[in-house]
């Protein structure tokens, strides 16, 4: 099978709003949007209980985020709106591709791959500290115990939006569902969910030029830290993946390969359906009923691979707040900043989450007022 080649796009380093490495393919529009109906109906599930974004100052400097390819795009445009507002700060958006760390690891260090280019290594960290982590899963238990025993506190984790990772097929596919199970046997080789092994279309019940038609195989590459190891541990229970799958570089990449592929199926954030694919209903077991991601499974957690998408903030709870960070969280969590999020394909939070997340600024502001 011929494979697609893709090329990443130059770095400007003087871009004020820098999304750096980012995996799709010279040409596209960054990201791969659903198509507008769709994205009508997810910025229609704005609760109109979120409040209007009002500054409480006006902040500047730099700040780096370093994190998931499936919250790139998200990010990217999140950060383009709040310095809409706040013209003096620079946010570089740090990609998985542009360090030899993984973005939990950059996070850990604090140390971005970003530099000024002036050779002065306290401008360097001074300037290109990494205090913030995009994360598509919850971070482990060892994460958590390596950044707690490294600073001595734990990060505080802010949900942001909520996503879904969606098994798509090319849109040519009558398929319209799958089990659990029976997507374990089409990826895994070492299929806990204890099915027979599926190759071909036929053995999921397709008929005709299709029932003999071999089943390709495309996912997430290893430099994925959250779509994979969340697909790997959610759907096939911690197996292992078939030798025959096709690694794409980004999330984008990998609906782009099935969307050219007939005969393709692959794993990736519904943000980058495109009209080429479909994504497919999923159920628990056999007789359960089958769940299509949709604004509704996903904000309700019917849908079996739903999923929140966070960042994470290198704080120490005693002290305050950097001006720029809260600002940046209170953009987020405000209407304008969830109709932003819904502009990029994917699901805005609740205005349960936006208050939880709101009283969790101001408990621990207050907590370290409280502390002086």
């Amino acid at each position: 099978m011929k494979r697609i080649t893709y090329t990443k796009r130059p770095m400007n380093s003087q871009l004020t709003v820098v999304a750096l490495a980012l995996p799709f393919i010279v040409g596209l529009t960054l990201p791969l949007h659903a198509e507008q109906g769709h994205m009508a109906r997810i910025t229609a599930s704005i609760q109109p209980e979120l409040e209007s974004y009002v500054a409480q100052s006006s902040v500047q400097g730099r700040m780096t985020i370093a994190g998931s390819d499936t919250m790139q795009p998200v990010l990217s445009k999140l950060a383009m709106d709040f310095r809409r507002r706040h013209p003096e700060m620079k946010i570089a958006v740090q990609g998985t591709r542009d360090s030899k760390l993984s973005p939990e690891d950059v996070f850990l260090t604090g140390l971005s791959t970003m530099r000024r280019g002036d050779g002065d290594t306290a401008g360097h960290f001074g300037a290109y500290d990494v205090q913030l982590l995009a994360s598509s899963r919850q971070l482990t238990e060892e994460e958590l115990k390596r950044f707690q025993s490294r600073y001595g506190y734990a990060p505080t984790a802010v949900a942001i939006a909520q996503d879904a990772v969606a098994v798509y097929v090319n849109q040519d596919n009558p398929l319209s569902q799958l089990t659990l199970s029976q997507v374990d046997a089409i990826f895994s080789s070492t299929r806990k969910r204890g099915m027979a092994d599926i190759k071909e279309w036929g053995q999921v019940g397709l008929d005709g030029a299709w029932e003999h038609a071999p089943i390709q195989l495309y996912g997430r590459d290893q430099r994925s830290t959250g779509t994979l190891p969340f697909f790997k541990q959610v759907v096939m229970q911690g197996g292992e993946f078939k030798k025959g799958l096709i690694p794409e570089p980004g999330s984008a990449s990998v609906a782009l390969a099935v969307g050219k592929d007939r005969e393709g199926i692959g794993y990736s954030g519904i943000g980058f359906q495109t009209s080429a694919v479909k994504a497919v209903a999923l159920s628990e077991a056999p007789g359960s009923p089958a769940i299509a991601p949709s604004i509704e499974s996903v904000m309700d957690g019917q849908y079996p691979l739903s999923r929140p998408l966070y960042l994470y903030v290198n704080k120490d709870p005693k002290q305050q707040w950097e001006p720029k960070i809260l600002e940046f969280l209170r953009f987020i969590n405000s209407r304008e900043g969830q109709e932003t999020v819904a502009r990029t394909g994917i699901y805005p939070l609740s205005a349960q989450q936006v208050a939880h997340n709101l009283g969790l600024l101001q408990k621990n502001q207050l907590h370290a007022e409280a502390r002086k």
